[in-house]
């Protein structure tokens, strides 16, 4: 599918405002099934070796399916597969934009197909029972009981009639101090789940989902730490699966984390020589013990006894052993203790002992564990396992007790011996205690310092975690291939030309295209650009609990390192929309790398880089040294538009929770002046005159409001209003976007008139997600007068100075990311339908302040650093977040007009 200027114009139809529907509301809306287009699935990394669950979302071009559309799903060879749908956005028409599907494959199909109709049933679908004080989640292979109080989150686990775990509880260990240098340990206390509220949130018949909300206590009554845990149940599925997200409610200076974790007690009723653990390591490696070994004896119980060990399975009678192995049996120790601590991105270690109170021995090491356990015999026993366990360091796997009736399993998030968490700034201010002391500092290390907003109240962390109910101890095969699912969770997804044909994310994209010299040249440029910050991430050793999914921000060309500890260099924080850049990479090539970099970037900047508490909450935190070091607190790193992509895609929670959360961040200027420290007049925050810019102030704001509206969430009707409000007055300002920012009324949603022609134009307005909002906005809504202003913006930015003074009565001063911006002027050529623009675009691209194509792309590598690894001293972050924007967009949009450099 090629999308030239001409058929991307052609599919700039807008709906005019007066003709809104609400979303919900069919008139208008295609009433024959047989209009949905059917839709070819496939996995992201090709078809599991294991039966699988999935959770995807599926986009749909603009009045093309009913909002209240049903669906069915057909494997390869035409079965029927049992499926279960639900709306996620709509188009304004009222036509569905986004639906999500979730299946159960006990032998996964290589693909599927979409379309309209009746679904099928599950054989044994999964039901919910609500009652008073529990809720009974039965997926017709295992039942499990979750509490409305107490501790407890998960009371019980059955398979059939047999009790697998119990006691499912979250854990944290809490100090308040950190002992420094060779001081004595620090008293630990132990603070647990605290149930408050439990919500259904499906019920079935493939997927349900409860969602627990609590905080964790002490045996005193204190509490910290809110959480949010969501359990997944598929019917026909042995297992669940848990997504915890935690809120630090801290500031970090007295309240020290040092052990995070869920645990499970996991009774035992096999003898111990039946009882059996196991670790997987790297790949599919396996340790695999049982609590008490019967090989290696200095006497031989029989061939086919070791054998059974070895295996897992049911041990002959002890009758039929040698006897000289039976009758002493009692002296063989019991291995009641085992632990898998991940302390680094590149070591684990195994131990165990035989019970508290005595010596732990060494049993092995390795670099990279896959994050993967079990407990339990021949009976029946528990596999417990944690996404992204080394990248996500310092992780550890316990069993305590399984010389007992009951083992205690603890998946600890934060491993307990790699000591607290660190949340304290950095370092001590500097004497930066004035904003003119503050701004020199920036001036120096690119830090925006102010004392008390280097915090991290408020920020969060969500985990991925995953329990099998067993009816016995797993082959090493099935752990293998349950380790490969912990590591890279199944996902179906669209092929690209339907993701990019449907134009749910304004037709900015192509499919990847190496038919002309040109192209192929830039399409190399891009792989290299990617495959340079993968390398990066692992050789960097970009890893950790906080700091995993994030890369950094500018290299330091004489220690050949990158600016890790110097102010604004270090950690990205989403600058220049590098979140952008991979998103709409993997929109046009489907390659599931790019997802993954992408999705874990999602998760990361989503929750560590923004307040979901205080006085902040809805605000993201500027590049740094810290993901939460920086003063400058802004819309522009906690905008939606970096997180829809993910939601839409997978239909995740989570992320949908992270949007709904912006709706009101507005309010947030009342709170903090973004210019506070360059206001020359005395500011008073104002709530029906708010200053706000044009540019990265309103692109969140207008990203939150666009994404309740499509998903009609409870505050719809209000983000609609106050969206198309803004649109209108921004569009009646005299200079549009070039007047930069605007006084807004946080009750009626709109900006005040401007009469006067005012030029105030930044290089980083439009370089947060602006250039691609506006675009989904002009798709959808009909306001000429916004429309207008944007055009001017995108035709002027990178225009002469002489084009600029005629147009808006003054010239828009020194500007840089000109390569950047070329993607504005390609936008003007397409919707203007301007060859001149768009030939305009291609030089813009080739000549700006970017990356040129002289450049050698390529990477050198280095010796002298700490490690061996690559560098290219002429790669910054921003550049290459636009270089991929610019590049990806302009090949959309002018792609015809593309020449060599």
């Amino acid at each position: 599918m090629e999308l030239t200027r001409r058929t991307v114009l052609a599919g700039l139809a807008a709906v005019p405002v007066a003709s809104l529907l609400d979303p919900r509301t069919a008139a208008a809306v295609p009433t024959a099934p047989a209009e949905v287009p059917p839709v070819g699935l496939s996995w992201l990394e090709g078809r599991p070796g294991t039966a699988a669950v999935t959770t995807w979302g599926t986009p749909w071009p603009q009045g093309a399916v009913r909002p209240d559309q049903t669906f069915e799903l057909a494997a390869a060879d035409g079965t029927a597969v049992p499926l279960q749908s639900w709306p996620t956005a709509y188009w304004p028409d009222g036509s569905l934009k986004w639906s999500a599907h979730a299946v159960t494959a006990a032998t996964p199909a290589e693909t599927y197909t979409l379309k309209a109709g009746t679904p099928a049933a599950p054989s044994t679908p999964v039901t919910v029972k609500n009652e008073k004080q529990f809720i009974d989640v039965d997926t017709g292979v295992i039942r499990t009981r979750i509490r409305k109080d107490g501790t407890d989150l998960i009371s019980q686990i059955w398979r059939g009639g047999v009790e697998i775990a119990r006691k499912g509880t979250l854990v944290n260990l809490r100090q308040d101090r950190i002992a420094e240098d060779e001081e004595t340990g620090v008293a630990r206390e132990r603070y647990e789940s605290s149930i408050e509220k439990v919500t259904v949130e499906q019920s079935g018949p493939v997927r349900a989902v409860v969602r627990i909300d609590g905080r964790h206590v002490n045996k005193k009554g204190k509490s910290w730490l809110p959480f949010t845990v969501r359990l997944y149940f598929y019917a026909g599925a042995e297992n669940i699966r848990m997504v915890h997200t935690f809120v630090y409610d801290k500031d970090g200076q007295n309240d020290f984390l040092a052990g995070l974790g869920v645990r499970f007690r996991v009774p035992l009723r096999d003898a111990a020589y039946d009882r059996h653990v196991r670790f997987v390591g790297e790949g599919h490696g396996l340790l695999a013990e049982a609590v008490k070994g019967i090989t290696g004896l200095r006497r031989d119980p029989g061939a086919a006894v070791r054998a059974a060990q070895v295996a897992g399975t049911k041990l002959p009678d002890p009758s039929t052993w040698d006897q000289r192995v039976t009758t002493r049996l009692q002296y063989i120790p019991e291995w009641g203790d085992y632990s898998l601590s991940q302390l680094s991105a590149d070591g684990f270690k195994v131990r165990k002992r035989t019970k508290k109170g005595y010596g732990w021995i060494p049993v092995d090491q390795g670099e990279r564990a896959a994050g993967l356990g079990y407990v339990g015999g021949v009976g029946g026993g528990l596999a417990f396992g944690l996404r992204d366990f080394w990248q996500r360091h310092p992780t550890q796997l316990d069993i305590r007790g399984a010389h007992t009736e009951e083992a205690e399993v603890t998946v600890w998030l934060w491993s307990p011996e790699a000591g607290p968490m660190d949340l304290r700034f950095y370092h001590d201010g500097m004497g930066q205690d004035t904003f003119p002391e503050q701004l020199e500092g920036l001036n120096i290390t690119y830090e925006d310092y102010e004392p008390g907003f280097g915090t991290p109240y408020g920020i969060a962390r969500t985990s991925e975690l995953t329990f099998w109910a067993l009816p016995a101890t797993p082959s090493a095969e099935r752990l293998g291939a349950m380790a490969d699912q912990v590591r890279t969770p199944p996902q179906l997804v669209n092929p690209v030309d339907h993701l990019i044909g449907t134009r749910v994310f304004g037709g900015l994209v192509s499919p990847v295209d190496r038919s002309h010299p040109a192209k192929q040249a830039i399409e190399d440029h891009l792989d290299f650009l990617f495959d340079f910050y993968r390398g990066q991430v692992e050789q960097r050793h970009w890893y950790g609990f906080w700091d995993y999914g994030d890369i950094m921000h500018t290299f330091d060309e004489d220690r050949l390192v990158w600016r890790y500890d110097v102010g604004g260099y270090a950690w990205d924080n989403s600058e220049l929309s590098p979140d952008l850049w991979l998103w709409y990479a993997f929109l046009r090539s489907g390659r599931a790398d790019i997802f993954r970099f992408a999705e874990a970037m999602t998760r990361h900047t989503g929750e560590v880089d923004v307040y979901h508490l205080g006085q902040w909450a809805g605000l993201g935190t500027r590049h740094g040294v810290q993901h939460w070091a920086d003063s400058a607190k802004q819309q522009r790193i906690s905008t939606a538009i970096y997180r829809r992509f993910y939601y839409f895609l997978t239909a995740d929670e989570r992320t949908g929770d992270l949007l709904s959360e912006l709706v009101d961040s507005d309010r947030t200027f009342l709170v903090l002046d973004p210019l506070r420290k360059i206001r020359t007049e005395p500011y008073e925050p104002d709530p029906h005159a708010l200053a706000i810019g044009l540019g990265t102030d309103w692109s969140g704001l207008a990203a939150a409001w666009l994404t309740e509206w499509e998903r009609q969430g409870p505050k719809a009707a209000t983000a609609k209003a106050k969206l198309l409000g803004t649109m209108e007055t921004i569009g009646a300002m005299p200079n549009g976007f070039v007047t930069g920012g605007g006084l807004y009324d946080l009750d009626t949603g709109r900006f005040a008139p401007v009469t006067e022609k005012t030029v105030s134009v930044s290089h980083l307005s439009a370089m947060f997600g602006q250039v691609e909002i506006c675009a989904e906005l002009i798709d959808l809504v009909d306001v000429p007068a916004f429309e207008q202003a944007w055009l001017q913006y995108c035709r002027l930015y990178n225009a002469s100075r002489a084009e600029q003074t005629a147009e808006c009565g003054a010239h828009f001063g020194n500007l840089i990311l000109r390569q950047g911006h070329a993607r504005l002027t390609a936008y003007a050529a397409a919707r203007l339908d301007r060859d001149d623009l768009a030939q305009r675009a291609w030089r813009e691209f080739y000549t700006g302040d970017g990356y040129a194509p002289t450049l050698p792309w390529t990477a050198q590598d280095v010796t002298s650093t700490l490690n061996p690894t690559k560098a290219a001293t002429w790669v910054s972050t921003n550049t290459t977040a636009l270089y991929g924007l610019a590049a990806i967009q302009t090949l959309a949009l002018a792609g015809d007009h593309i020449t060599n450099p």
